[in-house]
């Protein structure tokens, strides 16, 4: 038996949200609006005169904050109780199941799983053994409580007297290889365990048959991270909360040893991340301010000071770097904007990549003097518009854990609200952003991406490779695509093959969206460089054809509209959406690796998965789980392609063909 190191505990989520209070940094004097929306303003230096700017300027610590923070009381003296997290830790266990010994065992079952022969006994191996230790009550029980294995359905049987108190019995559905099966299994462990008030359980699959090492290996890190978010409840304002008592989980039967450890590990991470990021959305607009949103991103520089430099800039910081188009929307709140910019590097070894992420920072749009009203119009909501910010920290705070090699990232984020105050930004007024373009408002409540704009600018001019910008963006991206599914925009195609690949290994949904050059037309003013809005026809498609406009043609750019997924309506509580997806990418696990020799782990869009190898003799392509039955021929084809490829020395090229064949 090896114990995995894989625990979620405060030592994970060191830096949870702790509003004491709600702070805001102290700005050196009022800003001018009218002077930052009227003035035509000169273009920015270039990138080396902006970096030495901001030398001049000094980075804002973390210390240096809080000394120039001013605090107030929060209105209606809301503040976030200290919740207790559990400590889940993880074993991966190579033993025979049927002597584990414990509270809950759970086994992950699928339709076919529970086929009985012509004695009505069961044909699956472990369920026939769990009724021979039963005496048959497996096999009544399941047709009593009308257990079919369908997805989403469990049923538990209390067991007193055995090794395990609990047998637990979680459908599955059709087999299958997703990672959003196996994380599913992960929620219903930890389902199970919270009804049982289980404090330790153990899991297993019915039928492993034909699962590759490898793929245990991503089933048994997707299982763990469905467990610990299936575990986490946001009770920092409730009066009263249940303490979870989960404390150890056993996954039996997907191998053992340092690598399944360290991938356990990875994906309790990322779930810190995940949950920093929930946390941030949840807190209602009265508890998470701009100002706090800087002091907890200082607090991940300096919790992983190591791998971590924030700079933090006020209005009149922003100001000098001609920042008009973030400015103008921040002008009405009393509540200053804190322009966000959080930088990992390595401790050692060279940086090979250097990638940004741009996050949405909307502490509350109440839609400016085009408020929003009516039905449907969600304001009560609208402390999620800050989704893509919390996205982007929770991606930093999960890399301050991983520290992956070889990779500098920014992550920034323009924080501010959107209100409505005398000082404020009005439909048809005129703002410069920091590149020079100059926009009219036709509409304020259009305002997020005039944030991203200068954003943007600034991210290009840290030298990097690629842009990534997360934002709840459009309401015309969730009429497209649903609650569930994020849709993004890319000019460049290697970096959405990038993505998508990272999103599939993850088992977020994204959906690539045409950017429509012909749409820009709707775009154009006449008296600036362009308006806000371009109508209600293609608002998603015209959003991103606007953020186009503030990105260096040699920098790789992505744009995620992530309005659907941010939020679930039926457990009125954040997601997380992102975080993963941003850290698989960070890491390069996914496609990089095999151009740097080493290995790569692919996953189709069927939920078929694939590993590379360039260190095997002649490398390999092999194909670790199948997929739908319709893409076998073309996975195959991949297959073979990469092998004969090998002995021509150009297997990288070919296998990225032919994975992009495959993708669509």
């Amino acid at each position: 038996m090896t114990m995995a190191a894989a625990t979620v505990t405060a030592s994970l989520i060191a830096s949870r949200l702790s509003y004491a209070s709600s702070s805001t940094f102290a700005c050196p004097r009022r800003y001018s609006a009218a002077v930052l929306c009227f003035a035509r303003l000169r273009r920015p230096p270039s990138a080396p005169a902006f970096r030495r700017r901001l030398g001049r300027m000094g980075h804002s610590t973390a210390a240096a904050a809080a000394a120039a923070a001013t605090t107030r009381a929060t209105l209606g003296l809301t503040k976030p109780d200290a919740v207790e997290i559990p400590q889940i830790a993880f074993a991966a266990r190579e033993l025979d199941f049927v002597e584990w010994k414990g509270d809950i065992l759970a086994v992950a079952v699928s339709e076919k799983d529970l086929k009985k022969d012509s004695d009505s006994k069961f044909e699956n191996l472990v369920l026939k053994r769990l009724d021979e230790k039963l005496g048959g009550l497996l096999a009544e029980a399941s047709t009593e409580e009308d257990f079919t294995g369908k997805s989403g359905q469990s049923t538990v049987l209390r067991l007193p007297g055995l090794g395990f108190k609990r047998l637990g019995l979680l459908g599955l559905g059709s087999p299958s290889s997703s990672v959003t099966a196996y994380q599913g299994i992960g929620e219903a462990v930890a389902a199970v365990a919270k009804a049982a008030q289980a404090s330790n359980a153990a899991v297993c699959l019915a039928s492993l048959d034909g699962m590759s090492e490898e793929a245990k290996l991503h089933a048994a890190s997707a299982i763990a991270s469905g467990t610990v978010l299936g575990v986490y409840e946001d009770n920092r304002f409730k009066s009263e909360s249940k303490k979870p008592l989960l404390k150890t989980v056993d996954i039996i039967g997907f191998g053992s040893g340092s690598q399944v450890d360290q991938k356990l590990k990875y994906a309790t991470d990322v779930c810190s991340g995940v949950i920093f990021g929930k946390e941030l959305v949840n807190a209602p607009a009265n508890v998470l301010t701009p100002g706090v949103m800087a002091e907890e991103a200082s607090k991940i520089a300096t919790l992983y000071s190591d791998v971590f430099t924030v700079t933090i800039l006020d209005a009149e910081q922003c100001k000098e770097l001609k920042m008009g188009s973030y400015l103008g929307v921040a002008a009405a709140s009393s509540n200053p904007p804190h322009f966000i910019h959080l930088c990992y590097k390595p401790s050692s070894g060279d940086v090979k990549r250097k990638l940004a992420i741009v996050g949405k920072g909307l502490t509350f749009d109440s839609g400016g003097y085009n408020i929003k009203t009516g039905p449907g119009c969600l304001i009560e909501l609208m402390k999620f518009d800050m989704g893509g910010a919390a996205a982007t920290l929770g991606a930093a705070k999960a890399l301050g854990e991983i520290k992956p090699p070889g990779v500098e990232v920014h992550f920034i984020v323009a924080a501010c609200e959107n209100m409505i105050s005398g000082t404020g930004m009005r439909p048809g007024d005129i703002v410069t952003a920091s590149n020079g373009k100059t926009i009219e408002v036709n509409n304020t409540d259009a305002e997020g991406r005039l944030t991203l704009a200068d954003a943007l600018i600034y991210a290009c001019n840290q030298g990097i490779e690629k842009v990534v910008d997360l934002a709840t963006l459009t309401g015309a991206c969730v009429v497209a695509l649903g609650p569930s599914i994020a849709g993004f925009f890319s000019p460049n195609d290697d970096l959405a093959k990038e993505i998508v690949a990272a999103s599939e290994a993850t088992g977020e949904k994204f959906w690539r969206m045409p950017l429509e050059d012909s749409y820009w037309e709707s775009m154009k003013s006449g008296v600036a460089d362009m308006v806000n809005t371009g109508g209600r026809q293609g608002g998603a498609i015209t959003a991103a054809l606007f953020l186009k406009q503030f990105v260096d043609e040699k920098v790789q750019w992505l744009h995620i509209d992530m309005a659907g997924p941010v939020w679930n309506d039926k457990k009125r509580a954040a997601t997380g959406f992102g975080v993963s997806t941003l850290i698989e990418w960070h890491s390069g696990r996914v496609m990089e690796k095999v151009e740097e020799g080493g290995e790569g782990f692919f996953a189709g869009r069927d939920g078929g998965l694939f590993c590379f190898n360039k260190r095997k003799p002649g490398g390999s392509l092999q194909l670790l789980a199948e997929g739908k039955p319709r893409q076998k021929d073309a996975e195959k084809r991949a297959v073979a392609a990469a092998a004969a490829a090998a002995t021509e020395g150009c297997k990288t090229m070919v296998m990225k063909m032919e994975m992009r064949r495959l993708r669509g």
